[in-house]
């Protein structure tokens, strides 16, 4: 068992890049946050589009930005680091620049700048996890990135309440709302290529070929899928329950994301760091269990009726937080530490290729389980977690067993 390491500001920024790469992160954030929640309402209101027509090109724009991946890690593994960050911000100004550009009622321009915004919103996180990869290292490289995920979330928080401030400006803010967005994502690209940072793939190669082989990482893939419905919990699936089965108040929902928002910025480098006396597949596992029993929570509560629901439903909320915040602290550093430095890209690409996977279709399951009671939806969800934890757990026994047999055949060959 590791001992917990004790991770200093400085080392940190250090560590995520530097200081113009934290500011570049915070500036990308807070333009996804001023557009994110609110292209909906840009296709409705702006173009004239229909809600529906509006919202499957947005479904579908996010989903054809999975297909860039594996493009993405093959650009990782030839160098590239800073410059396919950087990129990843670029595609999204073009992405705002032809939504400015759209003429009313023009579904395919639309579902073109959703695409490049999906694009970049895909490949970002590969690109930024393979950075911090290679500028730091063991448990330090997993405070970073939990450091990176904390600023991101706070960056899109402090960019929802700005875009909410402007929404009683009708037509002409929202168009000045997507201007800015496009500024800063400009801006954000600017920072994140100046740190001029470039990895050396072919020394790396040379090093792991004297390693052990690549590892295993079907099942780890898998359950990440399952994995990623947790962090739709907040934004679908409680609103969908509270609302319209439980029939409370939208503060209650409004109230669970602002507490969520508050408790993955200020908890998420301090839990993360906590849990490094634990190997990270374990804690990929405990992170599992922990948001199972807060979909069996969320179950119990439900069944309180309207009066203790309500709050019953937002106090499991918070199991649930802590659940992702344990996820999102073990998962990506899992797949930076077990994956060859000269593949690293590529396995970052398949592992964003099942987060966006699950992030893509839980809209869709959470909303076809919801209509046939608490147990369909939340039974459901936890049986899935728990099976995908136990896979990510199985998964590696696997590993030991098949590094120790080829350990064993390598010194007697």
């Amino acid at each position: 068992m590791a001992t917990t390491t004790k991770i200093q500001p400085r080392a940190l920024v250090r560590a995520s890049g530097g200081p113009r790469y934290a500011v570049a992160l915070a500036v990308d954030a807070l333009g996804t946050g001023l557009l994110r929640p609110f292209l909906l309402l840009y296709g409705v209101t702006v173009l004239r589009l229909s809600a529906s027509v509006t919202g499957i090109a947005m479904t579908v724009g996010a989903v054809m930005g999975l297909v860039c991946m594996p493009a993405v890690g093959r650009w990782l593994d030839r160098g590239a680091r800073s410059t396919v960050v950087a990129a990843s911000m670029l595609v999204r100004v073009l992405g705002v620049a032809l939504l400015l550009a759209t003429p009313a009622r023009h579904v395919w321009l639309f579902a073109t700048a959703a695409l490049f915004l999906g694009i970049g919103n895909q490949a970002w996180p590969a690109a930024h996890a393979a950075l911090v990869a290679t500028v730091a290292h063991g448990r330090e490289r997993d405070a970073a990135l939990a450091g990176g995920r904390a600023l991101r979330n706070a960056g899109l928080g402090a960019g929802g309440l700005l875009a909410t401030a402007c929404l009683a400006g009708g037509t002409t803010a929202l168009q000045a709302l997507a201007a800015v967005t496009g500024l800063a994502y400009l801006a954000a690209a600017a920072l994140a290529w100046s740190v001029h940072l470039h990895a050396h793939p072919a020394a790396a190669a040379a090093k792991d070929n004297d390693d052990e082989p690549a590892p295993r990482m079907r099942a780890l893939l898998a359950a990440n899928v399952i994995y990623a419905f947790c962090l739709n919990v907040t934004e679908i699936a409680l609103p969908l329950v509270l609302v319209t089965q439980m029939h409370a108040s939208p503060m209650w929902p409004a109230a669970i994301f602002v507490t969520n928002t508050v408790m993955v910025v200020t908890l998420q480098v301090p839990v993360t760091v906590l849990m490094s006396r634990f190997p990270r597949r374990s804690v990929l596992a405990i992170a599992g269990v922990v948001v199972t029993a807060s979909y069996l929570g969320f179950l119990a509560a439900t069944s309180l009726g309207h009066g203790w629901g309500t709050p019953a439903v937002a106090t499991v909320s918070v199991v649930c937080t802590i659940g992702e915040i344990i996820y999102a602290g073990s998962a990506t550093a899992l797949v930076t530490a077990i994956a060859p430095a000269h593949v690293l890209g590529r396995a970052l690409a398949r592992f964003q290729l099942s987060t966006g996977f699950g992030l893509a279709v839980s809209p869709a399951v959470i909303t076809a389980l919801a209509p046939h009671g608490p147990a369909a939806l939340w039974g459901s969800l936890a049986a899935a977690t728990l099976l995908s934890a136990s896979a990510v757990a199985t998964e590696k026994d696997q590993g030991t067993r098949l590094s120790g047999r080829w350990r064993r055949a390598r010194a007697s060959s």
